[in-house]
Parts: structure tokens; sequence; C-alpha cells
């Protein structure tokens, strides 16, 4: 599975390696380029799954803000719910193509 914005690839895992939630797909951190992430300030806690990062991507000059989010430490009961250690696993939004 690829994680594309526009032709980048922002990160690639085999599925079997991804953990799905909520309709969204969670990369592990070691499959992202993290040189293509920065952190954003935006401010967001689930309340099921805990305190957020949110991460814009920068392609060349083009910062495309809180495209990227991850959990760092999710909350032990989301852990629980999930089935599996999600922790710092990268999802992604809408507009960046996540597939084959």
């Amino acid at each position: 599975m690829r994680a594309r914005l526009g032709e980048t690839t922002i990160a690639e895992a085999d599925e079997s390696d991804l953990v799905r939630i909520e309709g969204n797909w969670y990369f592990p951190p070691q499959s992202v380029d993290s040189a293509l992430l920065q952190d954003s300030d935006t401010p967001y806690t689930c309340p099921w799954k805990g305190e957020c990062q949110y991460y814009s991507v920068k392609i060349g000059n083009q910062i495309h803000k809180d495209r990227a989010w991850a959990y760092p430490t999710p909350y032990p009961s989301a852990i629980e719910k999930v089935g599996t250690d999600f922790s710092g696993y990268i999802a992604f939004a809408p507009d960046v193509e996540v597939g084959d």
C-alpha cells in the first residue's frame, strides 16, 4: 500500500503491516518518509483514542497543512479496542491517495 499526494509517495508498506481504524489506513512510522512531514500545532484529542499529533506535508516549497496525523500515546483502552498497538502509526487526509 502507498500513500501519495500528487506524484509524491509519502508512505509505503505491506497491507498486512497497516492498521485500519474508522476507515483510515494507519502506516507504521518506519514506512513513512519523515523528511516530508512537519509537526503541526493543530490541537485535537479524540474521545476514545487520545491526544493526536497532526503533521503538514511539505513537497518542494508547498506545505499541505494537516494532511497526516498520529496518536503517539493512544489510550490503553483504544489499543485494546483496535486489537494492536498503533502508537505513532500515521494516517492521511482524504486528498492523500492510499492504495496499491
